[in-house]
């Protein structure tokens, strides 16, 4: 488990040494001296996990660092705590308006600051775990229907806007069935977890790899159909040698591209699908490729052994 990141911004580098020594050994902290560094540390990854901010800084002060942490989608996430020496009730409403979580005054009192932090530590953690289960397939880890169908519209909504190349994969593991019939459930979890991780570290890390339900996995790509087809029978080779507990697994793949006339992804889905179906057809274990041009299957196939 990775370290729990608390970035401290103030001007003053006293308080930033008291803050930090307050906090050692509870966390890993970073530091930054002024609002643009703040928003910069944020942006960078691996993001803090939690930000406690001066109010009080020249430039650019704490409320206006918050305003545009809250304002983008990319650090919105990250609980604030304000570190000031005014405790008049107006100015905590101002900052809980703006979306902090809390309030630290000043003097600095290191066993307050460390049991706030701490605290903050705990329920962000536990937020962190209800949001990844709420994402994520329980067996295998992927993504899940609901988080493949949310960043779906994020990826055709910017394909819409700048015309970028985007490629939905559908993936059936062949004859699953008959191997929980024969090997049991047990043997078919164990298949499904190989088959995910197979995916999963042999995609991009911008590619976006669900399990859709029961033996199939979807992919999103940002490429085009061409592409997409070349990286997909590379998994479909490395399908072929995965042999979990010895049981060779293979799979029948179904890509579609995007395209101006198709931009959504159950139509999308559906149309991967009928490829899957017509690689079963033609014996299993390949890829079929559908080019979503108007009333046309451009078909593109690799075939295993």
């Amino acid at each position: 488990m990775e370290a729990f990141r608390v970035l401290i911004v103030d001007d003053i580098k006293s308080n930033l040494m008291v803050m930090a020594k307050c906090l050692q050994g509870l966390c890993e902290v970073i530091k930054a001296h002024n609002g643009r560094d703040c928003l910069e540390l944020a942006r960078t990854h691996p993001q803090p996990d939690l930000i406690l901010l001066d109010v009080r800084m020249p430039d650019m002060d704490g409320h206006a660092v918050c305003k545009e942490l809250k304002a983008s989608p990319e650090t919105e996430s990250i609980p604030v705590i304000f570190v000031t020496g005014n405790d008049s009730e107006e100015d905590e409403e101002q900052g809980l308006l703006l979306g902090a979580i809390d309030y630290i005054t000043k003097p600095i009192r290191p066993v307050i600051v460390r049991a706030r932090v701490s605290v903050h530590m705990q329920l962000k953690q536990q937020r962190d775990k209800l949001r990844f289960m709420a994402l994520h397939d329980q067996l295998t880890g992927l993504f899940n229907r609901y988080f493949l169908t949310e960043n779906a519209e994020v990826r055709l909504a910017h394909f819409r806007r700048h015309k970028t190349p985007l490629s939905v994969v559908l993936m059936d593991i062949d004859k699953f069935k008959s191997i929980n019939d024969t090997y049991g459930h047990e043997m078919g979890d164990l298949v499904l977890v190989a088959v995910a991780e197979l995916l999963e570290n042999n995609t991009r890390r911008e590619d976006v790899v669900a399990r859709l339900g029961g033996e199939e996995f979807v992919i999103l790509m940002e490429c085009p159909l061409d592409a997409a087809m070349v990286k997909v029978e590379k998994l479909r080779q490395q399908m072929e040698q995965l042999m979990p507990k010895g049981l060779m697994v293979t799979g029948s793949f179904g890509v579609v591209d995007a395209c101006a006339e198709v931009m959504e992804l159950n139509p999308l889905l559906k149309r991967a699908d009928e490829c899957v179906y017509q690689a079963k057809e033609q014996g299993r274990n390949q890829v079929v490729g559908w080019r979503t041009k108007p009333a046309a299957l451009q078909e593109v196939t690799y075939k295993g052994n």
